[in-house]
């Protein structure tokens, strides 16, 4: 199926569960990352500089300039380095807070340890870590300032007081310890549980309207198919006539006749279509043998009107394990649906397309390959979307967005990818696979 035609992306992609966080999720704009830290260079710069020689005591002032320093060189390389869309991923994130926690370490070791009341500023990563990444990647920090916290209680420089100084008592930097850990370990679990609800309630919401801007495309598509179907109907029927006018004319030894045969045909196959999509699956009466097929029987009926010549389809059935096969409503979706995708990979073959029709006791699935060129990487990750065509012969790119919502109505999910041989690309394959008791209508045959 070569797939530039293709318009639709895989199905599991696109509608994602709100639970499941997507990889992408965790990513955090580089950008963002840069500007904090630069504000925390320049309050760090503001405090020592003012300590240093505002109030005059005198610190490590070289050692506490070149933690700063460093700071600086790894803002610096990071504003330059310009990953994929300006984001990092969670490792990422999760190394560069943690060097800020070692970096803060160092200034405090350098100025009173825990008594120095920037100490607070430990919370800050933490916090930042709970937001925006995972639970695992929070605990690790946590744990980290808890450490670094527990080694400043015991060993640092002290402040250079004035005379007589001040030696804070081991109690109170007890307590400032404890205070820390507890405020760490209260703002991972608690900032955490909260963004995930945040995050699991934006990802339900984004689905909502990723779903309900599908069904407005499906439906203006519909609109546009009822339209053109009722337009239709007139020429149609003035062409059914005037072959049948020919059909009686010509004598069947003509060299017309044969084309004439063929034109009535395809006449009578374009009202049977037009003639589906028009009647609705609830329509069917119960005892009625033609409501319901076997899941194989389906397939192949939808895909008998694409056959031509020059590609073969081959239809493989088989159970995986002893379940009998799935009885299943001839829905227009279904027919129609599968249809589709069918006529896609008979578009794109070059001398074959293979249908592969699996169940076991919990799943149906449907495996459409062809030996066409594959999908063309611009158009496997746009899948899905509407008016995506790069044939620039007049199509729509229509026909797989089409597909796909027809099949997800009948609780389908699709994925789309390229098969490979000898790491070649070696044709395009499409996955269907519904969940056996949203499409079986009634006990199948073994």
């Amino acid at each position: 199926m070569a797939q530039t035609d293709l318009s639709t992306g895989p199905a599991e992609n696109r509608l994602s569960p709100p639970g499941g966080q997507h990889p992408a999720a965790r990513q955090v704009r580089l950008r963002t990352l840069i500007w904090i830290r630069w504000i925390a260079i320049a309050g760090q710069l503001a405090a020592l500089l003012t300590v240093q020689f505002v109030l005059g005591w005198d610190l490590p002032i070289d050692a506490a300039l070149g933690a700063v320093g460093a700071s600086v060189l790894i803002n610096v390389v990071m504003t330059f380095r310009r990953p994929a869309r300006g984001r990092l991923g969670e490792l990422e994130v999760a190394v560069y807070l943690a060097f800020d926690i070692a970096q803060l370490a160092v200034l405090l070791y350098l100025t009173g340890g825990l008594g120095n009341p920037f100490s607070l500023l430990f919370l800050g990563p933490v916090t930042a870590s709970a937001t925006i990444l995972s639970r695992q990647s929070t605990a690790i920090l946590a744990v980290f300032v808890i450490l670094a916290a527990s080694v400043l209680s015991f060993h640092h420089l002290p402040l250079p007081w004035e005379a007589p100084g001040l030696q804070l008592p081991p109690v109170y930097l007890g307590g400032l310890w404890t205070a820390l850990v507890v405020g760490t370990l209260f703002l991972a679990g608690f900032v955490s549980s909260v963004a995930a609800e945040v995050r699991a309630m934006s990802d339900a919401l984004a689905a909502i309207q990723l779903a309900l801007a599908r069904e407005q495309e499906l439906s203006a598509v519909g609109a546009l198919s009822a339209a053109a179907a009722h337009e239709l109907g007139s020429p149609l029927a003035t062409i059914a006539v005037t072959a049948k006018e020919l059909a009686r004319d010509v004598p069947a030894d003509s060299p017309y006749w044969e084309d004439i045969r063929i034109l009535r045909e395809e006449v009578d196959r374009c009202r049977d279509i037009l003639a589906g999509l028009g009647r609705a699956p609830e329509t069917w009466e119960p005892g009625d043998p033609m409501a319901t097929a076997m899941f194989s029987d389906l397939v192949a009926a939808a895909a008998e009107r694409h056959r031509r010549d020059g590609i073969a389809i081959d239809i493989l059935a088989a159970a995986v394990d002893d379940s009998p096969e799935p009885l299943v409503r001839r829905s227009p979706e279904l027919l129609h649906g599968l249809g589709n995708v069918i006529q896609n990979a008979v578009q794109f073959g070059q001398r074959a397309v293979s249908i592969e029709v699996s169940w076991d006791e919990s799943e149906a699935r449907v495996e459409v390959r062809d030996d066409g060129p594959g999908f063309s990487p611009g158009i496997l990750d746009r899948i899905g979307e509407p008016y995506i065509s790069m044939r620039g012969d007049g199509h729509m790119g229509l026909g797989i967005f089409i597909a796909q919502s027809l099949l997800e109505r009948t609780g389908a999910m699709l994925r789309f990818a390229n098969a490979r041989d000898a790491g070649r690309v070696s044709g395009a394959e499409v996955v269907i696979r519904w969940r056996r008791a949203a499409l079986e209508v009634g006990e199948g045959k073994g």
